[in-house]
């Protein structure tokens, strides 16, 4: 844990009691702050009673004594409207903080022999490979690294900090409107494009919360940006022309004048003077497709940055094990392979997934994001058949009428059942991908529970063979 000590003998307000909220709690209290925590479902109530908390009712509470309300990142902030809370504490001129920048403000407060070294990475799509593999480049180098933030354990429950540690945290762009003085050693925007934006108001308000994990920065800082997007592209051009910090290019699918690329697989670094070939990337067993390219060159340009050799961090690309519902093989039953891309949570990403295949047999569906899956329409091609579920099964069915074949599952354990029935049949070499284009909320906690579902489905055609509806 990390100790917060800006707010000791203050008393902090406390929304949002999931795993975020919690860890921020414990550490402000091991900082010396009074707390004052709620939540508006009775079930997180419960578990932080659990866990020996006391609750105060913040719709009865006197705000004009707290030092700061900490919102958890998927409470709104400003849209569709702001939640209760934001408008209490910005009527009571309390602030309005998260995790992230308590974690800014711990490391900020601590002397210069103590502060670790930090990168940051955003982006729409492939943060958390990035972010796992950086860890791992890191690791490999023996360098004390912890990862959290948006994957895994919040940064706040994070081992404490010293000079030597390597922070390695995914931020999402809900944890960046809420995060004013971090300052990245090195910041790494992968990519940019629509999502989340009813929860950003417009396309502006949503990349200039992604511009966020840049501000701070300065001399001696290292900023990697993909500039395979208008967005990206954009940014880089306009940081450059500020001159204040090392600036890395990112591509997967030009040549670039100065920073790190990928063409075909190959990795070229292309920093100084002499472009280099780094590595063949379609070795990488875990890192299949462009998009993984791109996810791999961000990741050397970062680990560059932190000063790790060149020869070090590619030989750790080659042996990066991969991460759980990002392109994950979770079975393979005869000649059927079946691919776990439940991260995939808008077509943007699932995008990435079709394009790594020839032919699939396509599971899609869930919440559906605006524009659903219509930008997807030059990939149906690949699509031997979809497979739709969930709430956006009647919508995308109607997509996907008369370019590919397409069965109403409603359900993931149907819809698995029925893929490998088809797949099965043909007698030839298949991929059963679970790639929704779509968020998980209409069926599912979040994408975790959604992938595990589509593991445990495989897991019981596997051991049933009544599942199967094949000889």
């Amino acid at each position: 844990m990390i100790p917060v000590t800006a707010f000791v003998g203050k008393t902090v307000a406390v929304f949002g009691l999931a795993r975020t909220g919690l860890a921020a709690a414990r550490a402000l209290l091991a900082g010396g702050a009074n707390l004052a925590l709620w939540d508006d479902k009775a079930a997180s109530r419960d578990a932080a009673r659990a866990e020996g908390f006391e609750l105060t009712d913040l719709n009865s509470a006197d705000w004009s004594g707290f030092a700061a309300l900490i919102l958890s990142p998927g409470v709104p902030l400003t849209h569709p409207k702001p939640h209760w809370t934001v408008d209490r504490a910005r009527s009571e001129g309390v602030e309005i903080l998260g995790d992230i920048e308590l974690f800014a403000r711990a490391v900020n407060a601590a002397p210069e022999h103590k502060r670790p070294r930090i990168v940051a990475i955003t982006g729409t799509n492939g943060k958390s490979t990035t972010t796992a593999l950086i860890g791992h480049i890191c690791a490999e180098a023996g360098r004390d690294v912890r990862v959290g933030g948006n994957i895994g354990v919040g940064v706040l429950a994070l081992n404490d900090m010293h000079g030597g540690a390597v922070y390695v945290l995914e931020l999402s762009s809900y944890q960046l409107d809420l995060t004013s003085s971090l300052k990245p050693d090195v910041a790494v925007i992968l990519n940019i494009s629509p999502d989340h934006l009813e929860r950003h108001g417009s396309m502006e308000g949503y990349v200039a919360a992604k511009r966020r994990i840049l501000a701070n920065q300065g001399k001696g800082d290292t900023a990697v940006i993909g500039v395979d997007d208008e967005y990206g592209g954009r940014i880089c051009t306009k940081i450059t022309a500020a001159n204040r910090r090392t600036i890395v290019a990112i591509s997967a699918s030009k040549t670039i004048g100065r920073g790190v690329y990928a063409l075909d697989g190959l990795l070229y670094d292309a920093t100084a003077e002499r472009t280099v070939e780094v590595g063949d990337l379609k070795r990488a067993r875990s890192l299949p497709g462009r998009h993984n390219w791109q996810n791999a060159a961000a990741a050397y340009a970062a680990v560059r940055g932190l000063g790790i050799d060149a020869v070090q961090a590619a030989r750790a690309l080659m042996t990066f094990p991969g991460l759980a519902h990002r392109m994950e093989t979770v079975g393979v039953i005869g000649k059927v392979r079946f691919v776990n891309d439940s991260k995939a949570t808008n077509a943007d990403a699932a995008r990435q997934a079709l394009s790594s295949y020839p032919k699939v047999y396509w599971i899609v569906g869930g919440q559906p994001k605006t524009g659903g899956i219509d930008d997807l329409a030059d990939l149906f091609p690949r699509v031997t058949k979809a497979y739709v579920i969930g709430e956006a099964a009647p919508a995308f069915a109607e997509t996907l009428a008369g370019r590919a074949e397409t069965v109403l599952c409603g359900t993931i354990e149907g819809a698995t059942q029925q893929a490998f029935k088809d797949a099965a049949t043909t007698g030839r070499d298949a991929v059963v991908l679970l790639s929704p284009a779509c968020a998980s909320f209409d069926q599912f906690a979040d994408f975790e529970a959604r992938g595990e579902a589509f593991r445990g489905a495989v897991q019981a055609l596997a051991v049933n063979p009544s599942l199967k509806g094949v000889a």
